[in-house]
C-alpha cells in the first residue's frame, strides 16, 4: 500500500524539496513548524527517547496511539516495520483511524547523510502494508539554514502532546532516566528497541550487552575539537551539550565494559514508573 499525501500517492524516489513543491499543504505545514519558537520541556510528565529507541503510549482515554522514535540511519529496514508493529499491536489501535507519519530533523549536511536518511525512510514506509499519511515533512533543506558558509538544523529537538497529538519544537533539560546507560548502548552499535509499556506505564531499560568500547582511554585523552570531528557526523552542527554528552557516555563505557555484570544483577531490566508529580522514580526488577 502507498505513501499518500493529502490523499494522493507519493511519487518516490524524489528529494524532500521536491516533494513539498508537489504538495503545499505539506510546505505550509513544514514553515509553520520552523517558525514556532522553543519550548523548554521539564522532566514532569515527559517520556524522553533517545537514539536509537521508540516509545508507544496514548491519553488515558485511548483516542489515538503516538509512537515516538529516533532513526539514525543505522538500519531504517528494520527500524520502520518496528516502528509499525509497535503502533500496530497496541492495545489501543482501532480500524477506524488512519496511519500518519511526522518526520522532522536533518539538514543539508556535507556528506549527504540526511538525504540519504530521509529517502530509506520515505521509501521504506512506501513499501509497508498499510496506508500511511503523510503529515508533516521538515527534513534535510526544509530544515536547514546557513550561516558563515555552513550549514545547521533549524529544529534539533521535538515533542508530541499525547493528549492533543500537537508536535512541537522542544529542547530538554532532563534526558533520563539512566541517560547515560541508554546511551553508551546506542554508541556500541545497539538496535533500536522499544523502551516503554504503555499497559503498566512502565519504563523498561535493558537488560544490555556490549563489548568493550575500543581504545576508549584514548578518546577520552582528547580535545573536544578530536571528539567532535572523529565521534560526530556532522561536528559543526552539533548542540552544545555533545561533546559533554560524549565525554559522559565514554566515562561510563570504561567504568562498565561488561554492563551485564555491574548494572544488571540477575540479568534483570530496570524499572522505572512516573510518581504523583510525575517525575520518574525506579521500582524493583520483575521476581526481585
Amino acid at each position: 500500500m502507498p505513501l499518500l499525501v493529502d490523499g494522493r500517492r507519493v511519487r518516490l524516489p524524489q528529494s524532500a524539496g521536491d516533494l513539498v513543491r508537489a504538495h503545499p499543504l505539506l510546505e505550509e505545514r513544514a514553515r509553520l513548524l520552523r517558525g514556532q519558537s522553543v519550548q523548554q520541556v521539564g522532566p514532569q510528565g515527559l517520556l524522553y527517547v533517545q537514539q536509537r529507541e521508540l516509545a508507544v503510549t496514548s491519553p488515558k482515554d485511548g483516542n489515538g496511539a503516538t509512537c515516538l522514535t529516533h532513526c539514525d540511519g543505522s538500519d531504517t529496514k528494520a527500524e520502520v516495520p518496528l516502528i509499525m508493529n509497535a503502533i500496530k499491536s497496541f492495545p489501543d489501535h482501532t480500524q477506524c483511524g488512519r496511519l500518519e507519519a511526522h518526520l522532522v530533523g536533518g539538514f543539508n549536511d556535507d556528506r549527504q547523510l540526511s538525504q540519504k536518511l530521509t529517502h530509506q525512510l520515505l521509501s521504506e514506509f512506501d513499501r509497508q502494508e498499510d496506508d500511511i499519511h503523510l503529515v508533516t515533512l521538515c527534513v534535510t533543506e526544509l530544515n536547514d539554514r546557513e550561516e558563515n558558509e555552513s550549514h545547521f538544523p533549524i529544529i534539533y529537538g521535538i515533542a508530541v502532546n499525547i493528549k492533543t497529538a500537537e508536535i512541537y519544537r522542544a529542547s530538554f533539560q532532563d534526558r533520563g532516566p539512566e541517560e547515560e546507560l541508554r546511551a553508551a548502548r546506542a554508541l556500541t552499535g545497539g538496535p533500536m528497541i522499544s523502551i516503554y509499556d504503555a499497559k503498566t506505564e512502565q519504563l523498561r531499560i535493558g537488560p544490555y550487552s556490549w563489548t568493550p568500547f575500543p581504545h576508549v582511554d584514548f578518546w577520552l585523552q582528547q580535545d573536544d575539537k578530536q571528539i567532535l570531528e572523529n565521534l560526530s557526523t556532522s561536528p559543526l552542527a552539533e548542540p552544545p551539550h555533545f561533546v559533554e554528552h560524549i565525554r559522559s557516555t565514554l566515562m561510563f563505557l570504561k567504568k562498565h565494559p561488561s554492563p551485564a555484570n555491574t548494572l544488571f544483577p540477575g540479568n534483570k531490566a530496570l524499572l522505572y514508573k512516573k510518581n504523583e508529580d510525575g517525575l520518574w522514580e525506579k521500582i524493583s526488577s520483575p521476581g526481585s
